[in-house]
C-alpha cells in the first residue's frame, strides 16, 4: 500500500466540503441541496464514480468553480468522494442540509483553510484516510481570547 497527499487547489475567497457519498446522482442532489439552501450562493460539485465508467461527475452554477471541482476530484482521485468548492456561502450555511442528502456517508472537512487530504492507494483502488486542515494549535486560549472569541461571533451576527 502506498501513501501519498493532495493539495486542496481552490480560491481564497471561497470554502470547501470534502466527503464521502455512494451514488451516482450525488451531484444532483447536492446540487440542490446547496441551491435550496443559500440563495446566491456560488459552487462546483465534483464526485469520484467508483464503478462503472470511473468518471468525475461534475456540475454547479458557476463555471470556474465547477471545473476547480472536476480538477481536484481528479487529482484526489478517491473512489465516492465528492468536493464542493463554493463563494457567497460558508459550510456552517449548508452542512446541515449536505450531511442530509441520503447518499453522503461522511464529511472529511468544511473550511476555508489550506487542505491536504492523505490517500492510501493499493492495488484495489484509493481511499481517503484523512485531512490536514489549516494550522496546529499555538496555545490554549486565555480569558481575553474568550472575549474575543465572543465578541467577534456577536459582530458577524451568528450570535445574539
Amino acid at each position: 500500500m502506498n501513501m501519498e497527499s493532495v493539495k486542496i487547489n481552490f480560491p481564497e475567497d471561497s470554502n470547501i466540503i470534502l466527503g464521502q457519498s455512494h451514488f451516482i446522482k450525488t451531484v444532483e442532489d447536492l446540487y440542490e441541496a446547496m441551491v435550496n439552501t443559500v440563495p446566491g450562493v456560488k459552487f462546483g460539485i465534483a464526485f469520484c464514480e467508483a464503478s462503472g465508467k470511473c468518471l468525475v461527475r461534475y456540475d454547479g452554477n458557476d463555471e470556474e468553480l465547477s471545473n476547480l471541482a472536476a480538477e481536484n476530484a481528479y487529482q484526489i482521485s478517491c473512489g465516492h468522494s465528492f468536493i464542493i468548492i463554493m463563494k457567497n456561502a460558508f459550510p456552517i450555511n449548508v452542512l446541515g442540509r449536505i450531511k442530509e442528502v441520503p447518499e453522503v456517508c461522511n464529511i472529511f472537512c468544511a473550511t476555508a483553510n489550506p487542505v491536504e487530504v492523505i490517500i492510501a492507494a493499493s492495488e484495489n483502488g484509493r481511499g481517503i484516510i484523512g485531512v490536514i486542515d489549516g494550522q496546529k494549535p499555538l496555545g490554549i486560549e486565555k480569558d481575553e481570547d474568550k472575549k474575543w472569541r465572543k465578541e467577534f461571533l456577536r459582530m458577524i451576527k451568528y450570535k445574539l
